[in-house]
Formats: structure tokens, sequence, C-alpha cells
């Protein structure tokens, strides 16, 4: 990956100093990367505002085309994800618990 499509981004979480690693597609699309060809990308479509979490596929950085698979959050829905986050902790620990 060209270090140039890369950046760093101060997180604005409270409780941590990291920043969060911003990258660039090939089309200029700045994006998140989640892992397992995931990807986080705050996008405008008709108007409105939306976090898209959607897989990707292709075999390399300049080939991943958006699958199908993803979901996209208007602001308000975000914002319930994101002040969710610490019941949603407890649920992943209930689960790993089960294991």
């Amino acid at each position: 990956m060209d270090p140039s499509s890369t950046y760093r981004v101060q997180s604005k979480s409270t409780t941590s100093n990291n920043g969060s690693l911003i990258q660039e597609s090939p089309e200029g699309d700045k994006y998140i990367d989640l892992g397992k060809k995931k990807r986080a990308t705050v996008r405008s479509f008709k108007g409105s505002t939306f976090v898209d979490i959607r897989e990707f596929y292709g075999d390399t950085e300049q080939s991943m085309k958006p699958g199908k698979k993803g979901i996209s959050l208007a602001l308000d829905q975000w914002e319930v994800l994101r002040s969710s986050a610490s019941a949603i902790d407890e649920l992943f620990a209930v689960e790993q618990k089960k294991k």
C-alpha cells in the first residue's frame, strides 16, 4: 500500500489517545479498514449522509469492489449504535462465557 494514501486522524475517543487509521481507496473514498475485507465509510446518498459498513471483494487493493453484504446507518441510527457500545460489549462478554 502506498504510504501517501493513508494518514492518521486523532481519535475523538475519551478513553484512548490512539489515532484511527483512515485509508483512501484508489477511487478517493476514505474508509476505516475493519479487517476481513470489511470497511466503514461515511458517504452521502440522495442528500443524506450515512455510515456504510460493507464487505468488499477482490484480490488486491486496486481491485476491491463493494459487495451486497452491508448496512447503511443514518446519523440517528449511528448515534444509537455508538451510544450502545457498552451494552454491546456486555452482550459480547456474556456470549464469550458460553463458549
